[in-house]
Formats: C-alpha cells, structure tokens, sequence
C-alpha cells in the first residue's frame, strides 16, 4: 500500500460536495472509481477532469475514488488538488476560470450593514449564498472549520473566490490566526479577495504581519490587484483597550469588528440579550473607530429562530452607533437591513437639513440654522447620506422581502 489521503465530506445531509481518497501506488496507470447518484449523466466528465488534473500535477500511478454528492467542478478540482498537495509537494495549482463577474473592487465607505459568515469547508452554503444579497459574504477559514479540515479548506475557499458568483457582495475571508493565518493569504491574496477579517486582534502588530504578506504576494506574483481592505475584529479585554491603535493602524483598515462570545468568554462571563456585560466594549470599538475615521461593526445574533429578538438587538447596536453587524444565517440579512435602514424620523429631519441649507445657499447665508439649532457641513453630509440610502433602500426592499420570504 502507498500514501493515502482523504479529503472532502459525505454522508447523510452532504450535497454540493465530494469525498475523495487518493493513494498512490506502483501498479502502474490510473485505477479511477466515480460513485454518484449523476454518474450517468456526468459520470464521463467527472473522469475527465479528475484524469486531467492528475496529469497536470504529474501523478501517473494511483487508486482514485471519487464519491460524489453533486459537486461542482470547482469543488471537485479543489477537493482532488488538496488530496495530492497532501501526498507530494508542487508549486502548480488547478483553478477554475476567474468569473468576469468575480473582478469588481470594493469601496471602503461602501455599507456593511450585514455580513453573512459562510463555513469555508461547505459548498452546499457557498453556492447560492449570493441571492440572499449580504453586503458582504465571510469565507471562514477559522472557527467554522475544523482544524483537521484547515488546510483542504483553503483550496475550496480559493476557488470560490474564482468561481463562485456572489452577486456584488463584498468578497470576505476570515482567516486563522497567527502563523496559519498568515499562509491563509497565499490562497486568496492573488485570487480575488476584497476583504481580509482578522480574528481575535488585540495588536497593530497583528496587522502590520497582513499587511507586509500581502505586499509580499503581490510582488512575487507581480499582480495588479484591487485594493484588499482589513477588517480586524475585537474579542478580548486586550483588544478592546488598544482598539483605537489597531484602528488607526493603517489606511487600509476599512471597519473595526467585535466578536462577543469571545469576548465575554476572556471576561469569564456570559452574553445576555441586554449586553450589560459588553456595553464598555461595545462603546469602545464604536469610539475607537469613528476617531479613526473608519466603520464599527458589532457582533452576531446567534438565536437565527428568534427574529423579534435580532430588531431588537439590532436598534441596541444602531443605538450604540454601530454601522452594521455579522449574521449566521440568511433570513436574518432582511431584518438587518431593514432595522439599520433609516427610520422615517431620520429621513424627515435629513430633508430638513439639507432643505434648510439650500435655501441658506441661495440666500448668500453663511450661516445655516434649523429651528435654533446650527447646522455645519458634517451635519448636512450625514444628512445627505440619509437620504441617499434611504433611497436605495427602498429600491432593495421589495426584493430583499420577495427573496427571504421563502427561507
């Protein structure tokens, strides 16, 4: 018997997916096994692509069996190239064609309201995760994987970022920490990535070390990339006292995260609905980030059946002066928009403001009030993007409503 390895998933609730085991041998030739419920229909093609990337990476001699739950090609040529990374050592990699729809670039002041983490071992998750329109989708590479799965994961997630259409969503990873997060970037900086989430940071160190790898990789690779923004997110006591530093860092910190359940956990207590526990934190992060210039971003709701609860906890986190949050699951991006969203309130007095300063404008007025208060040029810009995302708001709603209602 020669080397083995094993990648992928299967078993009962597995779809979109493929297990593969792969040996090496010295009998001479490919021996190829393909189980799967489509084998008929694409049986031939499965053989093919699995006959082609064997010969791409020079394997002449192994036993492959294949045992399919409806995989994509992209899935089934990540989950065959981890399988014989695992085996030899080659500097080659197999990737899907980069979707023409996969090459826009992201705004750094463009709204996050919701986030929708996406476990970066699941297929089945990633596939259509794009209709449910997030502002951002989050590949997780860290606590949604299990650390046997690390290194295959990479491989789907990098083909994701390729072949996956999310349908204008910022395209986000939330890579490991330490030393394992810092090759995480080898599988996504050349590969399309928007946004890197940089777990449990707690010093500008952590994002200086990101930073210098991505100008390593792009240098190497003499890629002409779209700006790769930083999220850093907050999940302990250490983290929160140096937030703003961390903040500030660099310029292209786009938001400032925190991550609750971590956080309470190194606070030796428990999360409750209220946030009694996190309100420091919380404040912190927010504060941190608007003295930086940049947008706070609070924690998950994890209670996905509890949607009264997600409103409620959502006016808390827009209270606090969050800019958006992270969810768990897609019916819950309706009512994160719909809440961050502003209220009629907020866009009746942005009206006022900008009507007000209008008409001081066209008066030759140099100063502009509205009733006795002053109104500065901030004010009317923050009014300005009220009304702006009021609008675009309303354009969204019916679709966003028709979409989730059937989750």
């Amino acid at each position: 018997m020669g080397a083995t390895a094993t990648t992928g998933n299967k078993g009962k609730g597995v779809r979109s997916d493929c297990f593969i085991t792969l040996e090496l041998t010295d009998l001479g030739g490919i021996q190829l096994q393909v189980e799967s419920k489509v084998a008929v229909m694409y049986g031939d093609t499965i053989r093919k692509e699995a006959l082609e990337i064997l010969d791409f990476f020079g394997i002449k001699n192994a036993r492959l069996t294949i045992e399919d739950s409806g995989a994509l090609s992209l899935v089934l040529a990540a989950r065959i190239e981890a399988a014989i990374k695992k085996l030899i050592a080659s500097e080659k990699n197999w990737l899907p064609a980069l979707q023409e729809e996969n090459r826009y670039a992201t705004a750094k002041e463009r709204n996050r309201f919701s986030r929708l983490y996406l476990p970066g071992n699941s297929p089945s998750l990633m596939i259509n995760a794009g209709i449910h329109k997030p502002d951002g989708i989050i590949l997780d590479l860290e606590d949604a994987v299990a650390p046997d799965k690390k290194d295959e994961a990479r491989f789907l997630v990098r083909n994701a970022l390729c072949g996956i259409d999310f349908y204008g969503a910022e395209r986000m990873v939330r890579i490991n920490q330490g030393e394992r997060g810092i090759e995480d970037l080898d599988y996504l900086i050349p590969y399309n990535v928007n946004l890197i989430l940089l777990p449990k940071c707690e010093l500008p160190d952590q994002v200086h070390a990101v930073n210098k790898k991505i100008r390593e990789i792009v240098s190497r690779h003499s890629l002409s990339v779209n700006p790769i923004w930083i999220m850093p997110i907050i999940e302990s006591a250490l983290g929160v006292i140096n937030a703003y530093d961390i903040a500030s860092c660099s310029g292209n910190i786009v938001a400032l995260a925190i991550g609750l359940e971590d956080y309470t956990a190194d606070l030796g207590t428990k999360r409750t609905a209220e946030g009694t526990e996190s309100f420091f934190a919380r404040s912190m992060v927010v504060n941190a980030a608007r003295a930086a210039g940049i947008q706070p971003i609070d924690s998950v709701f994890s209670d996905v059946g509890d949607m009264e609860g997600l409103r409620q906890n959502v006016l808390r986190s827009k209270a606090l002066g969050f800019d958006g949050m992270g969810c768990i699951h897609p019916r819950q991006i309706v009512v994160i928009h719909e809440t961050f969203a502003p209220t009629p309130d907020e866009i009746e007095k942005a009206k006022k403001i900008v009507s007000a300063f209008h008409k001081a404008q066209e008066q030759g007025l140099g100063v502009v009030a509205l009733g006795t208060k002053m109104i500065d040029p901030p004010v009317v810009k923050r009014a300005l993007n009220t009304i702006n995302l009021a609008l675009k708001m309303n354009k969204l709603a019916e679709n966003w409503r028709e979409s989730y209602e059937q989750i």
